[in-house]
């Protein structure tokens, strides 16, 4: 059984780091770029203890910047450069996108095709849902099923695309079909195994060939496991009780259509010059009509507006829409463990403006609009000043949450039963099977078979415990035990938080949150 709990109003979950060390080299500074450019960047960086990042501007069909700033570990003054690859999370949603636009354009898909014309086994928990959904549905969002897996939440990560697609019909709705965007990496996953289906190549294959290697993408892929210890690449951070630490990448294999690429801002230039002036066409060379470029930037579904300054938001396929001073902006933010990525496209100015990091933070924001604002010509707010305060606000209003949460905790409390009444196998139809068990005199819990999905089961009171994961990139949250009408363990309880308040402070709070029932075997 799951219960959800539902989304609110949130502050994008960012992560502090440390100051920058090194610059490299870039390409010179021309009209619309600050002079004292740099500076800024590496005060900002300062500012936010950002370890490294890396800044990308095109305009008018040209690269106009290219650089990178800081170090890509933490303490190794190795420099972080315009090639050094980054993961770039959710901004590979419009790559698949894209990569199903192609299959349009050659005739061998619709936008409003069923999902089951193309993959006949898939299945929801509604039938009728299931025979309705299309590949527009998928990429706009408006299924209905939600996260069930993300940049918190790793679910399965050692099984197939198709393994976790199938656990789908298992899963309950969290809004009825089509009555609003329910954010989704798992349909996504689906939209791009549709390619395997009609096509009989991998996702994988299908980029690389159809896109990657015609835009000349040369340090892009779609795995971790396409990287080596001789490549150019940053490490993720994250802010953990205080202090910045380096982590381990995360590996999206198992929904990669939804955020497993990984690339440099060089690569991710020729990306937004191909979107812009002429979309669709890159060094003269046609690889999506312009139809379907239209398509996939033109406003699907509409959002109630997070920004106070945007006229709309909307979500197109792969890519979210507002309006800045008359401009439209056509951006993805991507974020997974300890990377932040921020891509934004001005069709109006021909301007692309692309910003990697590795930390969560929301400087990348900052970042373009200063840039904006200096292309337009107008009157520039304090950008840096303006995303910095809402963080400090943020944070210490998530801190005094959290402190909440630990000054109820009962004190001198104990479990029901000895430790080892807790011990066995628990499964949930969607989310399989979790053994708990019992190592050095603790309570651990392993989920899925896998090694790197364990975490320890800390006393709380009663019969509630904190789970303190493994991989310290997963943080901390809460599960109990519950009890059948004789007093004997019955369920194992697991809240998993999927969209921290803040996870600087950590995975809780978070106001939008999955608690699953395992049954006992």
């Amino acid at each position: 059984m799951i219960y959800i709990s539902a989304p609110k109003q949130f502050l994008t979950t960012f992560l502090l780091s440390i100051a920058c060390l090194f610059l490299s080299v870039s390409v010179p500074a021309q009209n619309g770029i600050p002079e004292d450019f740099d500076n800024w960047v590496n005060t900002g960086m300062a500012e936010w203890k950002i370890p490294g990042m890396a800044i990308g501007v095109v305009k008018d069909g040209e690269v106009i910047f290219s650089k990178g700033f800081g170090e890509k570990s933490l303490g190794s003054n190795k420099a972080v450069n315009e090639h050094t690859v980054f993961g770039i999370a959710s901004v590979s949603k419009n790559m698949t996108a894209a990569a199903l636009a192609i299959l349009v354009d050659e005739g061998k898909l619709n936008w409003d095709d069923k999902v089951t014309d193309h993959i006949p086994w898939f299945e929801l928990s509604d039938p009728w849902v299931t025979s309705q959904v299309t590949v527009r549905d998928l990429l706009i969002h408006r299924v209905g099923v939600g996260r069930m897996l993300g940049n918190r939440l790793q679910f399965m990560t050692e099984s197939s695309r198709d393994d976790v697609i199938r656990q789908m019909r298992y899963m309950d709705f969290e809004a009825p079909f089509r009555y609003k965007s329910v954010y989704s990496n798992v349909m996504y996953s689906v939209a791009g195994q549709l390619i395997e289906y009609i096509e009989g190549v991998s996702w994988d294959e299908f980029l690389i060939n159809r896109l990657f290697k015609p835009l000349g993408m040369n340090n892009t892929t779609t795995s971790i496991t396409q990287l080596d210890a001789n490549t150019n690449k940053a490490t993720p951070h994250q802010e953990i009780e205080g202090k910045t630490t380096p982590i381990q990448w995360r590996n999206w294999d198992n929904a990669g259509p939804a955020g497993g690429v990984n690339s440099t801002v060089v690569d991710l230039n020729k990306w937004m010059i191909m979107q812009l002036s002429q979309p669709g066409v890159y060094n003269n060379k046609r690889l999506i009509s312009e139809n379907q470029m239209r398509e996939m930037h033109r406003p699907q579904i509409a959002y109630q507006p997070a920004d106070p300054y945007a006229a709309q938001s909307s979500y197109g396929l792969g890519w979210q829409i507002t309006d800045y001073k008359g401009e439209r902006i056509i951006s993805h933010g991507g974020a997974t463990d300890g990377f932040n990525t921020f891509a934004f496209l001005v069709p109006n100015q021909n301007l692309g403006i692309v910003v990697v990091t590795n930390t969560f933070n929301y400087f990348g924001n900052a970042v373009f609009y200063k840039l904006l604002d200096s292309f337009l010509g107008t009157e520039e707010r304090n950008w840096q000043e303006h995303y910095f305060s809402m963080y400090q606000n943020a944070y210490n209003r998530v801190s005094q949450i959290r402190e909440s949460i630990h000054n109820s905790r009962e004190k001198n409390t104990q479990p029901k039963h000895v430790l080892d009444k807790y011990t066995g196998t628990y499964t949930d139809l969607a989310y399989g099977k979790v053994e708990v068990f019992k190592e050095n005199n603790q309570l651990k819990v392993k989920f899925w078979d896998t090694d790197d999905l364990t975490a320890t089961l800390e006393h709380w009171h009663h019969d509630r415990f904190r789970a303190v994961w493994n991989n310290p990139a997963q943080r901390e949250e809460f599960s109990w035990f519950t009890m059948d009408v004789n007093g004997n363990v019955e369920n194992f309880h697991f809240e998993f938080c999927l969209r921290p308040m803040l996870l600087q402070v950590g995975a809780y709070p978070s106001n939008y949150t999955r608690v699953v029932e395992f049954r006992r075997e």
